[in-house]
């Protein structure tokens, strides 16, 4: 049904071209349940980062020149001659670990919520694939100020690709457009970079569809039951946005203006050599837990199946988890092997930062190169952790589907919210009770 817009000239084109309708119903009076906490600001943050590295981009593009010769230097001339060219390559480079965090915040979110479970699989499935995009976009991009680091990344992460047996070459070569890391690939990588984020789009609206075809997930898990369990998405929840928007704009902008260059390497402010390999290569932090499964696997072939494993895992996460009960905050044995997770998943990343041969002295509770005290390499806290990463979803959780007991959950999302706590029933029992209303 049409929206009645006071509007002449927007009534005329949503008559013939119904697009704000669309928008007013989608993004104004979208029932939206009325229990949403914070956590649940992350996805429209993420949504705003995509739009500000495309915007931020676009620019950057301007000035930038995909040439072996003149890359660095280009970059170079971004930051001191054009025109707040360092605020826009500040906002662009810190941008992106903006955008990892946020994500990742998210991911932890739906995965402690439950918000892959039936009927959400195919949303979770397709927020899979943007996070796939993302790294590969993020990867690609890295590269282009051509330093060290750049180089020598580019060099290291594609060689993997070798490791398949029969294509693995011509994949290489493909890559390369020749048989090392120089021009082609820098161009392809640009040319690539530039077009991704515009495939992201298109995939982030798929993934809204998605979204409102079964609505948001809520804290408690369970499906609204009515008018009385939602509330109409605007103003109540653009105005919750907007002030978590405000807040994480403030952390954003203390990386920007105050720490623009802490989270990159400082390897990478010196132009590519390709006869000079640095002392210890390493990815972005956002790729560090990933990196770190490479490494805790002896056999390339097997490091790199894994490292592909970590991310693939998570297609087929809703059908590794079979408890009735989607909220974590209703399944105590559950929220414990969780946390372990998020624990897990800081140690891979410290793992991945460090060099193969140093260890960690639990007595001194510090990450050190090795002397020959007792320790723990980081080699075999990457094997610990990369063992618990998988140990979780394939083992742990299918394990939980079957002997977990959980908590009673409440029969509907109004009752907890306006204080009438007493009302729970287990899964097995809500549909009988249902029924008396």
């Amino acid at each position: 049904m049409a929206a009645n817009f006071k509007n002449p000239v927007i009534r005329w084109i949503d008559h013939r071209l119904p697009v704000f309708s669309y928008l007013h119903h989608e993004a104004n009076e979208y029932p939206t349940p009325k229990n949403l906490s914070y956590w649940w600001n992350f996805g429209s943050l993420a949504g705003f980062m995509l739009l500000v590295m495309i915007v931020s981009g676009i620019f950057l593009a301007m000035q930038y020149t995909p040439h072996v010769d003149h890359a660095f230097n280009s970059v170079e001339r971004i930051m001191r001659d054009v025109n707040y060219g360092w605020l826009l390559r500040y906002i662009h480079m810190n941008g992106a670990s903006m955008f990892f965090i946020v994500v990742y915040i998210h991911i932890f979110r739906g995965l402690y919520y439950g918000s892959y479970k039936a009927p959400r699989e195919l949303l979770w499935q397709i927020g899979v694939v943007i996070l796939l995009l993302m790294m590969a976009t993020a990867f690609m991009g890295y590269v282009l100020p051509w330093g060290q680091m750049s180089f020598w990344g580019a060099t290291v992460i594609t060689n993997l690709f070798s490791a398949i047996p029969w294509v693995g070459d011509s994949i290489v070569t493909l890559l390369w457009g020749g048989f090392s890391v120089d021009n082609p690939t820098l161009n392809r990588f640009f040319s690539l970079h530039y077009l991704l984020p515009f495939v992201i789009l298109g995939v982030v609206m798929l993934h809204v569809v998605a979204l409102h075809r079964f609505g948001s997930n809520n804290p408690i898990g369970i499906d609204t039951k009515g008018p009385q369990d939602t509330i109409p998405f605007h103003p109540y929840y653009t105005v919750k946005d907007l002030f978590g928007l405000g807040v994480f704009l403030i952390f954003y902008a203390y990386w920007v203006f105050y720490a623009p260059v802490t989270l990159g390497d400082p390897v990478n402010f010196v132009p590519a050599n390709p006869l000079s390999t640095p002392e210890h290569i390493v990815p972005e932090w956002y790729f560090l837990p990933f990196y770190a499964i490479l490494r805790s696997i002896p056999d390339k072939l097997m490091g790199v199946i894994a490292m592909f494993a970590a991310i693939a895992v998570l297609f087929i996460l809703p059908w590794l988890d079979r408890s009735p009960v989607r909220s974590g905050a209703y399944r105590p044995a559950f929220k414990l092997f969780f946390w372990m997770l998020v624990f897990d998943c800081a140690i891979l990343t410290i793992c991945g930062k460090h060099a193969p041969d140093w260890i960690w002295s639990p007595f001194s509770f510090s990450i050190a190169p090795d002397t020959g005290q007792a320790g723990i390499s980081i080699i075999s806290m990457g094997q610990l952790a990369t063992t618990y990463y998988f140990a979780y979803f394939l083992v742990i959780l299918p394990l939980l589907s079957i002997f977990e007991k959980t908590k009673p959950v409440p029969l509907s999302i109004s009752r907890p919210v306006l204080g009438a706590g007493g009302a729970h029933a287990s899964i097995a029992q809500a549909p009988q009770q249902m029924e008396k209303f």
